[in-house]
């Protein structure tokens, strides 16, 4: 039996000290600990501990870091908010067709669309947010690496490692 804290999702590819977490929607993101290997009714997984505060811990990473949102960030972001495509759309003015075009990649977000969808997930997660705290928080961020995010469970709270 496996603690409430911990959630078993698919397993996916394990380089050696690092778990890479492909089952949240993105690519690079890497887990150094927080997780273990289990077995299962249906089989081998792994369990990550605390799964909504590394989920949380990945979307404010993603929302403070100064390289523009990929399609796959974005969607991301949208689903931690429980938002549709077209609610997206609504709070920036724009459709849901375009939503879905940046989703895929098919265009590039632009940069106040940019802005805004950041400044609406961090209002989701915690509170209020002043835009201008929010462009001195990406003026203030060195974050560019565009490679993997690296993820580390440290008292209790996943951790962006740099």
């Amino acid at each position: 039996m496996i603690d409430e804290r911990w959630r078993c999702v698919e397993a996916a590819a394990h380089t050696g000290e690092k778990f890479q977490y492909k089952t949240c929607g993105l690519d690079d993101i890497f887990l150094l600990n927080g997780y273990k290997h289990v077995t299962t009714s249906e089989g081998e997984g792994i369990a990550i501990a605390d799964i909504d505060d590394l989920h949380r811990a990945i979307g404010k990473h993603l929302a403070t870091q100064k390289k523009q949102l990929s399609g796959k960030e974005l969607r991301f972001l949208r689903k931690q908010m429980d938002l549709t495509q077209a609610e997206v759309g609504r709070f920036i003015g724009l459709g849901s067709q375009q939503v879905a075009r940046w989703e895929k990649d098919q265009s590039c977000i632009s940069g106040p669309a940019d802005y805004l969808i950041r400044k609406l997930y961090l209002e989701h997660i915690n509170g209020k947010l002043s835009l201008r705290e929010l462009v001195e928080e990406l003026d203030d961020s060195d974050s560019t690496n565009e490679e993997e995010q690296v993820f580390k469970k440290t008292d209790g709270e996943w951790r962006a490692v740099a």
